[in-house]
């Protein structure tokens, strides 16, 4: 204790989810934990439990060392947590598009004004959502709740604070209670910017005193995030929020994140294509190309062993797998290339490349190295299932990481969690460690609107975060994104057929498409008998059932119905392959029980779901639609070798209801 020099709360940025449960569950604290057991994240059928934040404190020499875990009372040390949550979504501005984007210089001065903008002057402070601050310390403490703060005088409850039973803090958020405070109630009517509604996501700073033999000890503070519920917790994104910030201090040269000296196979490039077929289990487009035995099922012993080996003779091979990979340049508005998800400037039609994600400058330089050869194929990587089994110097790396990886940068549009301002380095004291406000520094009052030139200003909103910072730019209710987001949104008369109708996607990874039923798993998890036969299993394995399959085709009803019954929706969970025949995966991801009282519905019928949500962009005359359209034909010939006489420009005229532009 006498060599610690300083101290950091880890993870830097902690990731707590709303439930609605009487229980909670702890996020994840190593990237590489173990799935939890089925049942893990449900209370029954009906409830969704929490998902809390547990932060540690850690003792680090004057050079930097990690010395220790500070725990409260062991070793002559104390620690006093405080925590301040807020929500001050309905106080800020529209969100249409990523700001930071070429796209935004086309929105309508409208499209990035404020929400709820007849509040005028100080009744815009009615709008925050912001209870203050909440501090605790000692071993297995409760009651520190946020429930104080009001929207219009509508209390709003967004969570408490507790400490384990060795005094970490736990931070647990809101219940997911998303609800209008306007009288009469304001109707839902879009994805992102309800007018006179609430929800109790929420984003704060989490900060602490330590004092070790009585002497305070300098502390550098972290960042609590609530986000939505995690409906798929074992699936992680192409591009993880990890990586997105990786990228962002690697490529920005900070010493303390340095770029990878060698490539390792099992490392760096395994994980990031075993991604792709994770999204089996979430979306059926990727089912079919990455699949259990599909064309490129990167699970694949056999795969594996050809794309690991650093011969020659496989070099073809994995340079046709690395120009699978999208560039913005090469590939315009195809929607071929890989990853098969939707960008920040997702618009319906396609009017930019940016249309459809691309993987992280520091993923494309490591397959780079890959394909050349210059990589390590021995060296296996190590995976710690416990963060108590790693050693204590690579902990609170761990605890960053693990927070991370379970969030998405695969689009923000807005996005899951938070949105593009996290990708500005400006945002940051340190590496993954948001910078705090002073507390007696009032942020600026940006106008009646927040421009892309204003916000990203040297005086703009992309400094020091106070309170509901980060959250405060994502859709409200998150309830209305969430049902609207979804997977191919364009299908073209010609070419749609020849590529998938189920991709595109938006975020399955956290919001899933397309899953396996439990009752169709029972049937895949049973030896051959008299009454199931092996193609009856096969058939049940293939079978995929909608997940939002018990929304309204209406689109304000369906809004509605997400409201209040998203808890009741199925959360996809490893269940294991039991027969152990080798014909299906050993672990097999599966959609739990709705809850009975949703809708019946005859899910197997309308498999192909094509849902078109609202693009953020200003209507287009037919004049740029027929330039849009002709422009898409011409690149998407260029790409995949069809004749543009081959390619319709026209999309299907029949379109479901949550399409409100373009």
């Amino acid at each position: 204790m006498t060599t610690i020099a300083y101290v950091k709360i880890h993870p830097a940025i902690g990731i707590a989810r709303v439930g609605n449960g009487a229980e909670f569950f702890y996020g994840p604290e190593t990237p590489d934990e173990d799935p939890k057991p089925p049942g893990s994240f449900k209370e029954g059928t009906g409830k969704i439990k929490r998902q809390a934040a547990r932060f540690r404190a850690y003792g680090y020499d004057q050079d930097g060392n990690v010395v220790k875990e500070i725990l409260h009372g062991q070793g002559n040390a104390n620690i006093e947590w405080t925590v301040q949550l807020a929500n001050h979504k309905a106080a800020w501005y529209k969100f249409s598009l990523a700001l930071d984007i070429p796209e935004a210089q086309n929105l309508a001065q409208d499209q990035y004004g404020r929400r709820n903008a007849t509040y005028k002057g100080k009744d815009r402070d009615k709008l925050r959502i912001d209870p203050g601050p909440r501090t605790i310390s000692g071993v297995k403490k409760n009651g520190q709740k946020f429930d104080t703060g009001k929207i219009d005088g509508t209390p709003v409850d967004l969570g408490e604070l507790r400490t384990d039973e060795q005094g970490r803090l736990v931070v647990l958020g809101g219940r997911g209670s998303s609800a209008s405070f306007t009288k009469p109630p304001s109707e839902l009517t879009t994805f992102g910017n309800n007018e006179g509604w609430h929800d109790d996501i929420s984003d704060g700073p989490v900060t602490a005193t330590v004092t070790i033999d009585g002497k305070a000890v300098e502390v550098k503070p972290a960042w609590v995030v609530v986000g939505p519920p995690n409906y798929a917790p074992d699936v992680k994104g192409i591009v993880t929020l990890y990586d997105l910030l990786y990228d962002l201090f690697a490529q920005g040269g900070y010493p303390a994140v340095p770029l990878p000296s060698t490539v390792v196979f099992d490392e760096h490039i395994k994980p990031l294509l075993q991604r792709f077929t994770g999204h089996q289990w979430v979306n059926q487009g990727f089912a079919a190309e990455f699949g259990w035995q599909g064309p490129n099922d990167f699970t694949s012993p056999r795969l594996l062993a050809v794309l690991g080996s650093k011969k020659e003779q496989y070099r073809e091979l994995r340079q046709r797998v690395y120009y699978q990979m999208r560039s913005y340049d090469r590939d315009g508005l195809s929607p071929l290339p890989w990853p098969w998800l939707y960008g920040d400037a997702m618009a319906v039609p396609a009017q930019s490349p940016r249309q459809y994600g691309v993987l992280t400058r520091t993923q494309e330089q490591m397959l780079e190295q890959w394909v050349q050869g210059n990589f390590d194929d021995k060296t296996t990587y190590t995976a710690y299932k416990s963060l108590d089994k790693a050693p204590v110097a690579q902990q609170p790396g761990l605890l960053d990481r693990a927070a991370l990886d379970y969030c998405l940068a695969d689009a923000f549009h807005p996005g899951c969690e938070v949105t593009w301002p996290i990708r500005h380095d400006t945002l940051y004291a340190e590496p993954f460690r948001i910078r705090h406000r002073a507390n007696n520094e009032t942020e600026h009052d940006y106008g009646d609107h927040l421009t892309p030139q204003l916000a990203l200003s040297a005086n703009g909103p992309l400094r020091g975060q106070g309170p509901g910072g980060l959250t405060r730019w994502m859709g409200v209710p998150w309830q209305t994104d969430t049902a609207s987001c979804r997977s191919g949104y364009e299908l073209r008369a010609n070419i749609g057929p020849r590529y998938s109708p189920y991709l595109p996607s938006f975020w399955p990874a956290r919001v899933p498409n397309h899953v396996l039923k439990k009752t169709d798993f029972d049937t895949v998890n049973q030896k051959p008998n008299s009454t199931v036969t092996d193609d009856q299993r096969a058939e049940a394995f293939e079978r995929r059932a909608v997940w939002l399959r018990f929304l309204s085709p209406d689109k304000q009803t369906g809004l509605k119905d997400m409201v209040a019954g998203w808890s009741k929706f199925g959360v996809v969970e490893t269940n294991a392959y039991t027969v152990k025949d080798d014909k299906f995966p050993a672990a097999i991801l599966v959609e739990s029980t709705p809850d009975p009282s949703l809708p019946k519905v005859d899910d197997h019928q309308n498999r192909v779901n094509i849902h078109v949500r609202e693009s953020g962009h200003p209507q287009l005359s037919e004049t740029q639609r027929a330039a849009v359209d002709e422009r898409a034909a011409n690149e998407t010939a260029r790409s995949t070798g069809f004749r543009p006489e081959e390619i319709s420009a026209g999309y299907i005229a029949k379109v479901d209801p949550f399409r409100d532009a373009g």
